[in-house]
């Protein structure tokens, strides 16, 4: 497979080529290239980019600068080549008529003067009224600022009214330490903002800007930090850590008692088999009743074993993310960066879910392997490939920046169809090929016994409540904060929090798993494959459940868009968050089935 990790690497290569940002933890070559290339003297052209403008409440819905009638360059809009990462991101970084050459300063410079008409007005009106914001890129540093301002006049009999005013002026406060740009602020002057009101007609605006250069102390490898200052970061870092170990300190309690619980009873359980008087096959009870139909293989085993290789996948996938989060690789507003990793590292990893899959489905006695390995294809990039495509065509018919240009999503087909389904059979045929029995260690009676009528807090549904209720206790305090970053403007940066978090989850998810699959064997319930699967992953149901309460407590978003890519993006990712869920509890009750019926005498 060696031509499609080149494929794979030569397209990262091409669709990331553009791509120079910043690295505060970066290996000292690549360091001592990027402080070289942005080096300036006197009077250089520096260019600002804008990069998209939107409803400040919708994080989806974004569109090009140039949607609105700014005023444009002279020579013209020019696009700069972005990174495949970056374009997922919903960055167009166009060119702009703002001169903001090397340590030069202007005073109220003017762009462009225009009579808005009325269609300029309405654009303008309503991204006031909706609190757009743009957000622009010099060299490489971020920048945000506000379209305009609303003003609620409330006279002295009738209704209140509402006037729109637009921003016209802008000044640009710049840093530098030598010859490198460190620091950018744009502020917007409310005293040169002009009434763009519905009873305005014929509106002539001079769009102006001032640039102001001071110098600092702070270094060039430091620039970023201020970043991670942002008073749009989570708050008080202090608070947050109390509100983890609070939440974890709470399910860790709850996890032991039930430890303690589970080992007494297995304790009991072993000495009464041990006895002679309890070798009596009619005499026997509880799990060892059912030993020979406790390994019999589930139905659908195809489809289970494709469920079980995506799983392991996507869990491997969220420890390589792990490890390049704590290295550094993932600073604030590093265009795409996260993107582009995740797109590389789940073709990559691709040939560990067909492996898995294929060996499973091997010792489970199943003949159609190659059927298998298309289930594991397809399994989980079959449903986001249509949901991304319903999804991409909403962006595309509000024009939305959101949707993805025909060159990238040709980029992400050819990386999936040349590299993410080769190294996926090439897994398959690896794990076919595998000679590990199954090992069971009873064998399977013919014919499966008949389960006993159960009360319905036994049945799937119930266990699937109690199962998700404790791990999504452990992660509901972070998942506000990652909500806010992904869906809102904030920044998360505190991945060791995060990586703890993740870890109770782990324990926690295989530990309330395995459980559950001896209360079900303990009243002669054989059927523990898909339970065990379905208990472990239904966490994922609470969290889609606490999309629901996000999105219409928490957040301000509204629109068809943003409430469609909010809640068909969050399924997708809780349908991986399920796969991977349900793994870690299936493997976690498979250990512990194997380990209980090796300790006793079974036939």
């Amino acid at each position: 497979m060696a031509w499609a990790l080149g494929l794979l690497l030569a397209l990262c290569v091409c669709s990331e080529a553009a791509d120079a940002s910043s690295k505060t933890q970066a290996a000292p070559s690549y360091r001592r290239r990027l402080l070289a290339d942005h080096k300036y003297k006197q009077n250089d052209p520096v260019p600002l980019y804008a990069a998209k403008v939107g409803p400040f409440a919708n994080p989806s819905e974004t569109y090009e600068y140039y949607k609105l009638p700014y005023c444009k360059p002279k020579d013209g809009v020019r696009y700069k080549t972005l990174g495949m990462g970056e374009v997922v991101d919903a960055n167009r970084m166009a060119t702009t008529p703002y001169q903001l050459n090397f340590m030069v300063e202007r005073k109220n410079e003017v762009t462009c003067e225009k009579t808005l008409s009325d269609e300029d007005m309405i654009k303008f009106r309503r991204a006031v009224a909706e609190d757009w914001y743009f957000q622009m890129y010099y060299d490489d540093l971020p920048v945000w600022g506000f379209i305009g301002k609303v003003e609620k006049i409330i006279p002295k009999a009738g209704q209140p009214e509402y006037k729109f005013f637009l921003f016209t002026h802008i000044d640009f406060e710049i840093k530098a330490n030598g010859e490198n740009v460190i620091e950018i602020n744009v502020l917007t002057d409310p005293n040169q903002a002009v009434d763009i009101s519905e009873n305005t007609k014929d509106v002539k605006v001079q769009f102006s800007y001032s640039v102001k250069w001071t110098q600092t102390t702070i270094a060039f490898d430091d620039r970023l930090q201020r970043y991670e200052r942002f008073p749009l970061n989570p708050i008080h870092l202090e608070i947050h850590w109390f509100s983890i170990i609070n939440s974890c300190v709470t399910v860790l309690l709850l996890t032991g008692f039930l430890a303690t619980i589970l080992m007494r009873v297995l304790k009991n359980d072993f000495v009464k088999f041990s006895r002679e008087d309890a070798a009596m096959e009619e005499e026997e009870s509880g799990w060892k009743y059912i030993h020979g139909d406790v390994f019999r293989f589930p139905p659908n085993k195809s489809l289970f074993c494709a469920f079980v290789g995506t799983g392991t996948q996507i869990f491997c996938l969220s420890l390589f993310i792990f490890a390049l989060a704590l290295i550094g690789v993932f600073y604030p507003y590093n265009r795409g960066a996260l993107f582009t990793a995740l797109i590389v590292l789940y073709a990559l990893t691709a040939c560990i879910a067909g492996y898995v899959a294929t060996s499973y489905y091997v010792q489970m006695e199943g003949q159609g392997w190659v059927q298998n390995i298309l289930v594991t294809c397809f399994c989980y990039c079959g449903p986001f490939f249509c949901m991304f495509m319903f999804l991409n065509t909403v962006a595309i018919v509000y024009r939305s920046t959101a949707a993805l240009p025909f060159g990238t999503i040709v980029i992400i087909l050819v990386i999936w169809g040349l590299v993410t389904i080769p190294l996926t059979v090439a897994g398959g045929i690896a794990g076919k090929n595998n000679k590990a029995d199954f090992a069971a260690p009873c064998r399977t009676n013919k014919y499966p016994r008949e389960i006993p009528e159960l009360p319905w807090y036994r049945t799937a549904l119930p266990q699937m409540a109690m199962a998700g209720f404790l791990p999504f206790s452990a992660i509901y305090v972070e998942l506000y904060y990652i909500f806010a970053s992904v869906w809102g403007h904030k920044v998360y940066i505190i991945w060791s929090i995060l990586l703890i978090v993740y870890i109770i989850l782990i324990i926690v998810t295989a530990f309330i798993t395995v459980a559950l699959t001896y209360f079900q064997l303990a009243v002669e319930d054989h059927r523990w494959w898909w339970r065990s699967f379905l208990c472990g992953g239904s966490t994922a149901l609470f969290v889609y459940g606490y999309c629901f309460y996000y999105f219409y407590a928490r957040s301000g978003m509204s629109g068809f868009m943003q409430t469609s890519f909010f809640f068909g993006y969050n399924g997708m990712v809780c349908f991986g968050f399920f796969l991977m869920l349900g793994t870690v509890g299936w493997r976690a009750s498979l250990m512990f089935v194997r380990r209980i019926y090796q300790a006793i005498k079974c036939e």
